[in-house]
């Protein structure tokens, strides 16, 4: 996510009602962050390019449709762990190939501690019988 992102007139008018609403950085459309006496324009309200690593981090999340619309590129999706976008090998994928095998190796541990717990249980009922 290091390259700039560009976006379309409708993408920034939905940037900018997002930012109005949920950014607790913008007060009155002036950026708080920046202020250093003196009142600053919002720098993400006057731009189609995405610069603000605040509202990238921390209020774009908040509307997923619209991250998916500005920052992923087209055939991409989003890793349901970690949220980076990925593009997928199959139309199931839903991790990226980081988190898939972190994923995978639990979903095996539990598998195998089931099968165990269940044959422990199979073996105590021969027994008992």
């Amino acid at each position: 996510m290091n390259e700039i992102i560009r976006m379309t007139k409708p993408q920034l008018n939905k940037v900018k009602a997002l930012i109005r609403c949920q950014c607790c950085n913008c007060v009155g459309g002036n950026c708080i962050l920046l202020d250093d006496g003196e009142p600053c324009l919002c720098p993400q309200m006057l731009t189609y390019s995405l610069i603000c690593k605040w509202f990238r981090k921390a209020v774009l999340p908040d509307s997923p449709a619209l991250q998916n619309e500005i920052v992923l590129r087209r055939g991409e999706k989003l890793c349901t762990v970690c949220g980076r976008g990925f593009v997928p090998t199959s139309n199931r994928a839903k991790y990226c190939p980081d988190c898939s095998k972190a994923v995978r190796r639990r979903k095996e541990a539990a598998r195998v501690k089931e099968k165990y717990h269940t044959r422990k249980k199979y073996l105590v009922s021969l027994v008992l019988h």
